[in-house]
């Protein structure tokens, strides 16, 4: 489990380092948040393709697995739009609102258990989400995206417990990185960067980071159980934190600080309850 923990420990760094290039590209260098997004699935689904199972591409005549691609597709364009204008932990703390949308969805569409405590902490989230957003009260603008982006987010990961036996986790990983490429790439290419060693760089980065933090995440999960390692997705939002305060100077204020700590428990007890 140690070896498991640490593996999900870099994982969830790596992702929002990834999202952080993607802050640099749209905020500091003007890159459209449009071709973050193209640009990180194209450059995901070329990097993981060696690796790919040659019954992934059967996978692809299975509708449902198109429409999870597209909203996964959407999700991630939303939150570079987000990134924009919004600090890093900020984005994270209103995209983990995901989570708790799935939880509500498995009751609604999987018919798994409801329980008074469930809602309760579904309930709890939210409200952690609120603080942070602050709607109508001095939250960025910015932010609506964030929540957008973890609504997908929350239908995705519904979407993929739903679709889990059709095929392994890195056949599921292509088709879902090759659908959005194809989805997003005339956005992507209407979008065009200047070409720059910087610009290339962060991109680079941005599409690595996701990437290699999902493939590790599949890979804890082979080797340690789903309820051991679920409440450790959260140390995303740390990481998002300190890359925030690390690469950008800020970090979150106090009623954002309350929000992140209701977040983080509603969403850890849910997913030992889930399990």
């Amino acid at each position: 489990m140690q070896r498991a923990a640490l593996i999900m420990f870099v994982a969830m760094s790596l992702i929002p380092l990834g999202d952080s290039a993607g802050k640099l590209l749209t905020s500091v260098y003007g890159v459209s948040p449009l071709w973050v997004a193209s640009s990180r699935f194209f450059l995901a689904a070329t990097m993981i393709a060696p690796f790919v199972p040659r019954s992934a591409f059967a996978l692809l005549r299975n509708w449902r697995i198109w429409l999870r691609a597209l909203i996964l597709a959407g999700g991630i364009t939303c939150i570079q739009m987000a990134l924009r204008t919004e600090d890093v932990a900020d984005v994270f703390a209103a995209f983990f609102i995901g989570p708790l949308i799935s939880f509500a969805l498995g009751a609604l569409v999987l018919r798994e258990p409801v329980t008074g405590l469930r809602v309760t902490l579904i309930a709890l989230g939210f409200a952690g989400v609120l603080i942070v957003v602050r709607p109508g009260f001095g939250g960025g603008t910015g932010l609506i995206w964030a929540v957008v982006a973890g609504t997908c987010y929350g239908v995705f990961l519904t979407a993929s417990r739903w679709l889990a036996g059709l095929g392994s986790p890195v056949a599921l990983a292509f088709t879902q990185f090759a659908i959005a490429a194809l989805a997003l790439l005339p956005f992507g290419l209407a979008n065009l960067p200047s070409a720059t060693v910087t610009v290339a760089g962060l991109t680079l980065v941005s599409a690595a980071g996701s990437l290699l933090g999902n493939l590790l995440l599949l890979y804890a999960n082979r080797i340690a159980p789903a309820t051991q390692l679920a409440p450790l997705v959260y140390f995303q939002l740390l990481a998002a934190v300190g890359l925030g305060w690390a690469i950008f100077g800020a970090l979150p204020d106090a009623l954002t600080w309350l929000g992140l700590a209701l977040i983080v428990g509603a969403g850890v007890a849910s997913a030992r309850l889930r399990h």
